[in-house]
């Protein structure tokens, strides 16, 4: 029979010009379509072979076999599947126009990605991204052997296959790869698309490797050597009788064996109860190229209206760059029907979960779906809900084991802070993971659900207290009252507690309250807030001279509730910055001033009415409200409680002047003798004699 030729359906024609005259840069994608349609043919086989066995006669053995030819410049793709009689090669290749063929054609016109090419079923086409001819060698069960060529122009041909190697069944590609693709016929970048896109396929995909072998093959000129100088022996021994050892001679020779690309089985697909640990181990090990073990793993398969199966991970370290922003996300790997789509997809689990590491097969998205079709994918919003109630559940899991959450919790603890301050739906459940520090438990760090267990009956609320570090909070001023009441207070010492504890608000009805900020209410009796009112009313004269002195520094100076001992302290207001974010916010590097100048909170200077230091201001300012002591001690007293409440000074110089001075004075150096010391201005201190009334200089 001759060679029959046959004209594209013109939408195909149009779609092999896009195809051959664009410049794609993921030409890498022709494949994995390839690969995918052969998994297709021998699933059809393989169906078949259900109701009939003796379809499976004509050749057993179901796999892909890649076989690159460097000399001739071809790649060979061939599966044992169903393979394609004339009629279907005539109509499946060429001149019945997919539905799908205009629709790819539009979508790729409005700037969608080549790589979309499977989903509008038209993937075999995108072979002609790297061939400037393809042949198909075919061979169905039900008709002979035949060849499909053609280089794109418009035309192919169908021609008997009597000279041809017989396949037995199912189908060959033969890529004639142009002159500047031939990186497809490297071992190398084989094994490394097959990896990234078609490690799971249910069937073995085999790439024929050719290796220099040596083999030894006996010398048979070392032979007639051998036996030329025994002729010249007259004497003969008796042994001579024995076998002579032949002799050999090493030669390369070059050897072709297949070697099997998927070896790692998609093991998700089975039922979680036959798999062991070790092959979750290696699995994972496989997928991450991690060189340690997992901490936990959850596998779960979601059924229903919408059918996925699913492996998470988590690893048992922070990876260096967790948090690095232009860093591209490729933890959770999406495969539809075993054939990878994407490493990146952003929407498929929340950025504070990017540390969980693994995959997620669906039967029901579309094969190939781009990025543009999964935004707006339904299917796409109930993984991601699914994926991250797991996580919840893998969680709950790993605090069951104390070790292991501590290790958990080391590393990924910000991540869960970064969750409550994003993600409201889950806020309450993240909450029970947190684990702070507390005035009772400063070694051992206590869970919120720990604290309210050890709260007493009065008490109404969770105390916390922000700031830098353990030993900077610890003792500080704010603590001093709920400390001597036995209440916990909490100390938070991660800057990004701060963010996520403003988002948390409560946690079991248990509202959070910041001790550093005004509007602090603790439990107390009616007398005692009686006795307290009475008390602040003394106080009032020596408040409003302190604030005087101070002027813009302070916005209020009223009797506190929350010191015993300290002689005052310094808060903010309920909804500004505490000291603690103040100071977070100055250590942006690319922060907006402005917003300092809004969200900066007002200070209150809050003292102490029990404590001999302001009992004494109180009792100068009864007897001369202008002593300019008074001054000189409010302003060393407020920057004393500045640093005590975690604040910074605006001037530190001047400061360590008034220290120094005070030191001097205690001392009794007289100035005189600081005849190196620089010329003072105005603000020099009274002179000595005055040290009887006043133990400090006069300020301004």
């Amino acid at each position: 029979m001759a060679t029959e030729s046959f004209g594209f359906q013109a939408e195909i024609s149009q779609l092999l010009d896009l195809i051959i005259n664009t410049f794609y840069s993921n030409k890498e994608i022709f494949l994995r379509e390839v690969i995918s349609n052969c998994s297709d043919a021998i699933d059809k086989i393989r169906y078949a072979s259900l109701t009939d066995p003796s379809v499976l006669e004509s050749e057993k053995d179901l796999y892909i076999r890649i076989t690159p030819d460097k000399e001739n410049k071809i790649l060979s793709i061939r599966d044992t599947g169903v393979g394609m009689t004339k009629a279907d090669l005539v109509n499946n290749l060429g001149t019945i126009a997919k539905s799908g063929t205009k629709g790819f054609m539009e979508a790729l016109s409005s700037g969608a990605d080549i790589s979309m090419i499977g989903q509008f079923g038209v993937g075999f086409y995108s072979t002609y991204l790297v061939a400037e001819r393809v042949q198909v060698i075919s061979k169905h069960n039900d008709d002979e052997q035949y060849i499909w060529e053609s280089s794109a122009g418009g035309t192919f041909t169908i021609t008997p296959d009597t000279d041809g190697e017989p396949l037995g069944r199912g189908t060959e590609i033969r890529l004639y790869l142009k002159e500047d693709q031939t990186e497809y016929l490297e071992e190398k970048k084989i094994k490394e698309i097959v990896k990234k896109h078609s490690e799971f396929i249910s069937y073995p995909i085999q790439l024929a490797v050719t290796k220099e072998v040596e083999k030894e093959v006996e010398d048979d000129e070392e032979e007639l050597k051998d036996e030329k100088e025994e002729s010249k022996i007259e004497e003969v021994e008796d042994d001579d009788n024995k076998p002579k050892e032949k002799k050999t001679k090493k030669i390369k020779e070059t050897e072709t064996t297949n070697e099997e690309l998927n070896k790692t089985k998609p093991i998700w697909t089975r039922n979680p109860q036959d798999i062991n640990a070790e092959e979750y181990g290696a699995f994972y090990k496989s997928l991450t190229n991690d060189w340690e073990e997992h901490l936990a793993v959850k596998h779960f398969s979601v059924e229903g209206q919408l059918e996925f199966k699913a492996i998470l991970y988590i690893p048992k370290r922070a990876p260096f760059d967790l948090f690095e922003t232009k860093k591209k996300r490729n933890n959770i790997k999406l495969y539809v029907r075993r054939v990878f789509i994407m490493d990146d997809c952003e929407d498929l689990i929340p950025e504070y979960l990017n540390f969980v590491k693994g995959i997620v097969d669906s039967e029901d998205l579309p094969l190939n779906i781009s990025r543009e079709t999964l935004q707006q994918n339904k299917i796409l919003k109930v993984i991601r809900k699914n994926i991250v109630k797991k996580c919840m559940d893998l969680f709950t899991e790993i605090s069951e084991d104390k070790d292991n959450f501590n290790k958990f919790y080391e590393s990924f603890g910000k991540n869960l802070k970064l969750g409550i301050h994003e993600d409201a739906q889950n806020r309450s459940k993240l909450a029970e993971f947190l684990r702070f520090f507390s005035t009772k438990s400063l070694e051992e760090q206590t869970s919120l659900k720990d604290y309210i267990t050890r709260m007493p009956e009065v008490q109404k609320s969770i105390y916390y207290l922000t700031g830098e570090s353990l030993a900077a909070v610890r003792d500080s001023p704010f603590l001093e009252v709920l400390k001597k009441k036995g209440f916990e207070v909490l100390l938070l010492v991660d800057p990004i507690d701060e963010y996520a504890v403003t988002q948390l608000k409560e946690f079991e009805g248990k509202k959070l309250i910041c001790v550093s900020k005004e509007g602090l209410e603790l439990e107390e009796t009616d007398d005692e807030k009686k006795a307290r009112e009475e008390e602040a009313a003394q106080f009032n004269d020596l408040c409003q001279t302190i604030k005087e002195a101070l002027g813009d520094k302070v916005e209020k100076v009223v009797v506190s509730n929350r010191i015993t001992d300290s002689p005052c302290v310094l808060v903010t207001g309920q909804f500004g910055w505490s000291s603690n974010m103040e100071r977070i916010m100055k250590a942006q590097a690319l922060r907006d001033s402005s917003m300092s100048s809004y969200m900066a909170s007002k200070k209150t200077l809050e003292l102490n009415p029990s404590n001999a230091i302001i009992k004494e201001l109180k009792r100068k300012v009864a007897e001369d409200k202008a002593d300019k002591s008074v001054r000189d001690l409010t302003f060393l007293l407020f920057e004393t409680a500045l640093l005590t409440s975690g604040f910074s000074l605006d001037d530190p110089t001047s400061f360590a002047k008034r220290i120094n001075r005070m030191i001097s004075l205690g001392l009794d150096v007289d100035e005189e003798d600081e005849e190196s010391a620089p010329a003072e201005d105005s603000s020099a201190p009274p002179p000595l004699e005055a040290v009887s009334t006043s133990a400090m200089e006069e300020i301004d």
